[in-house]
């Protein structure tokens, strides 16, 4: 665990060294392919270091914000958008929006003029629809301690119940991970943490899960990077109607590319992967692709009522778990012993601060911290 931290550390520092060459680069270089030729190289080093770390948490994030967030707002930079683009932003600030989840602290006429332009008025519930309280953070660290215990009976437990409890686990510790990691960066400054998720087991359909409910750091970046533009080539191609279809689809498929990508690095499975994980994205793009056109007849042409919610939430619902069952948790569990590795890491996180902290600083927490008495299957 030493040695992790130690290489967790040389990482995130060179992270931050090639994100001020970068600003260096924005401030001297207009946008455009000139640009993006002196930053390609850091894309590629940002694609590179994640495999320095081997820990799912350390190592998994951090590929998750450099190989994926970063890299994509990096590739926005070098057009000119994005929220690398803001004029007069600080090297820090330049460097704290690239790597985590968070953005320029709006002020309340920055707020009313955005909502003046999609219309209406902003109220106390839009500012606050996607903010966490700290209750429910407490208890969502309560849920995840206790799944980790949950997971010493995994022998006799359903694999059904084992792969509910794993798929509760990664929403939790994600959001948990990127509240923790912005929080600290956005704190007494002039950056906000990000919406992340918005209650996913709430969803009404799938285009409402994926584009307004679940991990919205992924659907901000995607959007820009890849909805737009497909969508727009496909409406001057194709049609008008054609567009939304066209950049739904490609942004599954890019999706699927890069979870098949996060889902190496996690697991390091070599031969190749079965892509198993592209498969469940690509195939939720095809029924999202299917569920925006049955709406459009449903609603457009026939002038009927969508589903109510007491119908639309568990179909949503039990269909995303169906699906995670077939081709999402087989993979992560057999290639990539997520469930394993997890609590393995818990134990030795607890071995680590119990030989390094000072028992005359926290004497209570030295007694508590216990290695987790994993059984595996």
């Amino acid at each position: 665990m030493e040695d992790e931290i130690g290489n967790f550390l040389k990482v995130w520092i060179s992270i931050w060294i090639c994100l001020s060459y970068c600003y260096g680069v924005g401030r001297r270089i207009p946008h455009g392919i000139t640009r993006f030729l002196f930053i390609f190289p850091v894309i590629s080093l940002f694609l590179y270091l994640p495999l320095l770390l081997h820990s799912l948490h350390l190592g998994g994030l951090t590929a998750f914000f450099i190989a994926w967030l970063a890299n994509f707002k990096l590739l926005l930079f070098s057009a000119g958008l994005g929220p690398l683009a803001a004029p007069g932003i600080s090297i820090g600030t330049f460097c704290a929006i690239a790597s985590f989840p968070v953005k320029l602290k709006q002020t309340p006429l920055q707020k009313t003029s955005e909502f003046a332009i999609h219309g209406g008025l902003p109220s106390k519930s839009d500012h606050n629809r996607h903010r966490q309280s700290p209750l429910s953070y407490a208890v969502k660290i309560f849920l995840v301690a206790v799944m980790v215990k949950a997971y010493n009976y995994t022998h006799i437990l359903p694999q059904k119940l084992h792969w509910l409890f794993l798929c509760f686990h990664i929403y939790f510790l994600l959001e948990l991970s990127l509240a923790a990691a912005a929080s600290i960066v956005a704190c007494g400054g002039t950056l906000e943490l990000l919406p992340l998720f918005h209650q996913p087991y709430f969803s009404t359909s799938l285009q409402d899960f994926w584009g307004r409910r679940w991990n919205l750091v992924v659907t901000g970046i995607l959007r820009p990077a890849v909805f737009r533009p497909a969508a727009s080539a496909a409406s001057k191609l194709l049609g008008k109607k054609c567009g939304p279809l066209a950049g739904v689809t490609a942004t599954f498929l890019v999706s699927a590319v890069m979870h098949e990508l996060m889902f190496f690095y996690m697991s390091r499975q070599w031969p190749p992967p079965t892509w198993e994980v592209s498969a469940f994205f690509v195939f939720h793009g095809g029924c999202l692709v299917a569920e925006m056109a049955v709406k459009r007849v449903w609603i457009q042409r026939w002038r009927m009522r969508p589903l109510p919610w007491i119908v639309s939430v568990p179909v949503t619902v039990g269909f995303f778990f169906w699906s995670c069952f077939w081709l999402f948790f087989p993979p992560f569990i057999n290639s990539c012993k997520a469930d394993v590795r997890v609590v393995e890491e818990y134990a030795l996180f607890g071995a680590f601060l119990k030989n390094n902290i000072p028992i005359n600083l926290w004497p209570n927490l030295n007694n508590n911290i216990i290695p987790f008495n994993y059984v595996k299957k």
